[in-house]
């Protein structure tokens, strides 16, 4: 299912030119459409080995940017793409940092920068300061309540021992950081998901709750002193 650029036709796709993905403006999972189209004659004269287009986002308009690898240019004066492609901007990981302790938000902040920006074992190198940070900031017997949510989060999701394995190597080896595993988009998205429940049950989930409790026995001691202060 390949894409073909041609100086007659333009664009052509068996699947319609649509593409749909998370828009990097929006955040929202929407089809693309494409909207800018490379000069078939120019990449014909030039033949690069990798093209890029312009998309536009059903559900904001924004320009989204993706790169496609060439496949074969044909004697037909057209050019076949792969339909694999690189997102050139990607949308930002969302978390609740205000419940995270300082150090651990600026690490885990860097490490989704770098999410984003495909860069999975830089990714993983700043997961494993973060993972660290935490553990420190929970205390004694804190890496192993960490380790607990992590496995808990495995047994939930469902994950396999080989594709886990990375995760925990990443979180909790004690290893330099040249012996991280490398880890490819798939793994890096695992480990995206398990470090943000990890960190969600171990500091937002304690943080809401505690924030919850706190309203509710300000309001209940509002309330007991005006029945007084009526009474």
């Amino acid at each position: 299912m390949a894409i073909i650029i041609s100086s007659e036709q333009g664009i052509q796709s068996e699947l319609e030119d649509r593409i749909a993905l998370d828009c990097p403006y929006c955040g929202v999972y929407a089809n693309m459409q494409p909207q800018s189209v490379p000069d078939a004659s120019s990449l014909l004269r030039d033949r690069p080995k990798h093209v890029g287009l312009v998309y536009k986002c059903d559900a904001c308009n924004a320009p989204v940017f993706l790169r496609f690898a060439v496949r074969q240019y044909h004697d037909d004066n057209s050019i076949e793409l792969y339909r694999n492609f690189v997102e050139l901007e990607r949308p930002k990981e969302r978390f609740s940092f205000s419940y995270l302790p300082q150090d651990t938000e600026v690490l885990f902040r860097e490490a989704l920068n770098c999410y984003s920006g495909n860069n999975f074992n830089a990714f993983a190198s700043m997961c494993r300061r973060a993972s660290i940070s935490a553990f420190r900031e929970l205390g004694d017997g804190g890496k192993l309540q960490a380790f607990e949510e992590v496995m808990t989060a495995q047994e939930i999701a469902g994950i396999d021992d080989d594709a886990f394995d990375p995760v925990k190597d990443v979180l909790f080896g004690s290893g330099p950081h040249e012996e991280l595993p490398l880890l490819n988009r798939a793994q890096a998205g695992i480990l995206l998901e398990v470090l943000k429940d990890m960190f969600y049950q171990c500091f937002v989930r304690r943080g809401k709750l505690t924030r919850a409790i706190k309203v509710r026995r300000f309001f209940v001691s509002e309330a007991g002193n005006d029945n007084l202060a009526s009474a």
